[in-house]
């Protein structure tokens, strides 16, 4: 038998393998305030394309006219809300690009192969579902909104993480999804289960 080929030493390292995502895994779940630190981080990537936007659609010139309208409606309230519903039919397309892009931000960001924001990647957290595999974007985009949800119990679906088994808000108990630690690329792929592809339970 002819000897074995040597090792080529120009070779490129073969690449580290992965973990998959374990049942320990699962259990490593983010806790609140590393989520909070999440957002915090997030609200300030969308910071600047908000100013951006609003700076686009003369938001520096409306503000300053609801300030003096309001100013000189001081005593009148039909005077004040015309001044509010000038502001308003002035800068409403600015403030629907802003939740456009917001909404998107997050879903879009959340099923990728990041499976997380820029907040939550500088963090080591991703969002998963309940087998630990990448959600879908309809079932990412269904999580933001039920974050309403959250919000307007007076924020008690966002302080559920604290305190539930596995730190779920109520958006990810509507949603079926969890928030893990480690970011997506220190695991390996998994197959989405049958039945399971671009699903959303919402």
């Amino acid at each position: 038998a002819p000897p074995p080929a040597a090792a080529n030493p120009y070779a490129a390292p073969a690449a580290p393998l992965l973990p998959q995502t374990t049942a320990a895994a699962l259990e490593d779940h983010a806790g609140f305030w590393k989520r909070v630190a999440a957002y915090i981080l997030d609200a300030i990537v969308l910071y600047i394309p908000q100013m951006l936007i609003e700076k686009m659609f003369g938001g520096d010139a409306a503000k300053a006219a609801l300030k003096q309208a309001s100013l000189d409606a001081v005593g009148n309230p039909d005077a004040m809300m015309a001044a509010n519903m000038h502001y308003y039919s002035t800068m409403w397309p600015a403030m629907l690009l802003i939740v456009v892009m917001g909404v998107l931000y997050f879903a879009v960001c959340e099923s990728s192969a990041w499976q997380g924001t820029l907040g939550k990647l500088a963090l080591g957290i991703r969002v998963t579902d309940l087998q630990g595999k990448r959600i879908s974007f309809p079932r990412a985009l269904g999580r933001y909104f039920a974050k309403i949800l959250s919000a307007i119990i007076l924020g008690i679906g966002f302080l559920m993480v604290a305190w539930t088994q596995r730190k779920q808000g109520l958006h990810d108990m509507i949603c079926d999804t969890l928030v893990l630690n480690g970011r997506a690329n220190e695991f390996k792929p998994t197959q989405a289960s049958p039945g399971n592809r671009n699903s959303f339970s919402a």
